[in-house]
């Protein structure tokens, strides 16, 4: 008697498991750049504006950012994927180039800038919130990953979001009215 057929799908593929981790890889190393790039410009934002009121609301989330993105490295870790320095090297090299944008002035920062500056940490936390809701998904299946971790990290992206937010609306009334005057 023949032994009955085994279907091939109720059997993981190895070709299958290992594009999915790879793909992981890329996704998480896509997210380590944008987290070098959000890091940098939280604490440059935060140190430009430093003494005010921008600067004493931003400090704090600067600095939850920078936790932020040494939790991701941690979760890379314990997932085993490694960090591509090409990637996370180009993010640092990406936020220092963004720096040179033209804003109307020669020497001195323009107040245009902080509002561009805010907008681009609002996408970053909005994207940086995007991964941790798609690890959470993912944690479901995946052991590896904490599940209370990981609600955390939403709600302190979700707290930042709106302070970036709160921010980025009051600069943009101040710049932008003060303009139309």
């Amino acid at each position: 008697m023949n032994p009955p057929a085994v279907s091939g799908a109720s059997r993981p593929c190895p070709s299958a498991h290992r594009t999915e981790a790879k793909l992981l890889g890329i996704y998480l190393n896509d997210h380590l750049a944008g987290a070098t790039v959000g890091a940098q410009r939280a604490a440059y934002l935060a140190r430009t504006a430093r003494g005010s009121a921008l600067g004493r609301a931003l400090g704090p989330v600067a600095a939850e950012i920078v936790q932020d993105r040494t939790t991701l490295l941690g979760i890379m870790r314990d997932l085993g994927i490694p960090v591509r320095r090409y990637k996370v090297c180009a993010g640092w090299a990406g936020e220092k180039l963004g720096r040179l944008k033209g804003n109307g002035r020669l020497i001195h920062r323009s107040p245009l800038s902080t509002v561009l500056e805010l907008e681009a940490l609002r996408l970053g936390v909005e994207g940086k919130a995007a991964g941790w809701q798609t690890l959470r998904q993912l944690s479901a299946t995946d052991e590896r990953l904490d599940p209370a971790l990981l609600d955390q990290l939403l709600e302190r992206a979700g707290r930042q979001q709106e302070t970036v937010e709160e921010w980025r609306i009051r600069q943009a009334q101040a710049v932008l009215r003060t303009a139309a005057e």
